[in-house]
């Protein structure tokens, strides 16, 4: 098993951050959602690492292999551990994909440490760029949905996992993409996070503002979300996160749950190579797509 080392800024405990790496060229920095682990991306790391990337992943503090402390779990913690991941591995040139919470990662690490190691960034369902509804985020979550989640983890929180896949993967009477054995494969790997930090890293990113980040957004950057998403709602994140990057492309994923890096893995891999291979792969790959998948110039 491998680790880099990181640090809890508020014990100055040393803090081990359990990743892998796969692969040889370009390096490609997958950053995990809530509330998951780098497990998650089984179904991409063989096209990326195929197509001559080197893929690394990792787990979040509190998630996963990674230390699970009792201190920080806010996005400056999370920014200095994906700063000493790039640092330690010398990562550059390297692209950043952040799925769900890890996009405030993304969007945190380039506002602290800055792009010098970045090349391009991709934001998938990310919650970017201010889940709370407050007065001047009026497009926001209301604050009862977070409260609900906690209360509901308190109580029964392998329960709730449960509960919260089906909804991640947009399960219903009529609707079931995956497998209910693949189902309790994304609640074991949750479950195996700590209690302390799957509760903390909810409230990180159900209130924290990103939106004084995202001017250090400042490379190419890819942003993808499902219009079907329940987690997080597309008119509360993406939509308005690609008004506010300039020169982004945005993709619309007609029928998609949050859960996409499954539910639609082979449009998602081959969109992800596109970005990252070049403009020219890029442009002939979209113009090849269903009407549902567009770029915003």
């Amino acid at each position: 098993m491998e680790f880099i080392q990181s640090n809890d800024l508020s014990t100055g405990e040393e803090i081990k951050l359990s990743f892998k790496s796969y692969g040889k060229g370009r390096p490609v920095v997958l950053i995990h959602g809530w509330p998951s682990s780098k497990e998650m991306w089984e179904y991409q790391i063989e096209d990326l690492v195929n197509n001559g990337l080197r893929v690394v992943k990792y787990d979040r503090r509190g998630f996963g292999k990674s230390s699970k402390p009792w201190g920080l779990y806010n996005y400056d913690a999370f920014a200095e551990d994906l700063d000493a991941l790039m640092t330690q591995l010398d990562l550059q040139d390297a692209v950043l994909i952040g799925f769900s919470m890890g996009g405030g990662e993304v969007a945190r690490y380039l506002s602290r440490f800055g792009s010098s190691r970045v090349s391009k960034v991709v934001l998938i369902s990310t919650v970017l760029p201010f889940m709370l509804k407050t007065e001047d985020n009026p497009e926001g979550v209301d604050s009862e949905v977070f409260q609900k989640m906690l209360e509901a983890i308190n109580e029964d929180r392998i329960g709730f996992l449960e509960n919260f896949g089906k909804q991640f993967f947009g399960v219903n009477l009529i609707n079931h993409p995956v497998s209910n054995s693949y189902l309790q494969y994304f609640t074991n790997l949750a479950a195996v996070a700590s209690p302390n930090a799957t509760k903390q890293a909810a409230m990180a990113f159900a209130n924290t503002d990103f939106r004084k980040d995202l001017p250090a957004i400042n490379v190419e950057t890819l942003i993808i979300h499902g219009d079907a998403d329940k987690i997080v709602p597309i008119d509360a994140s993406s939509a308005r996160t690609s008004k506010l990057i300039p020169n982004c492309q945005y993709l619309v994923y007609e029928g998609a749950p949050h859960g996409l890096f499954y539910t639609h893995k082979d449009r998602l891999n081959q969109d992800l190579l596109d970005f990252i291979l070049g403009p020219e792969t890029l442009q002939t790959s979209y113009l090849n797509k269903d009407n549902s998948t567009f770029i915003v110039e």
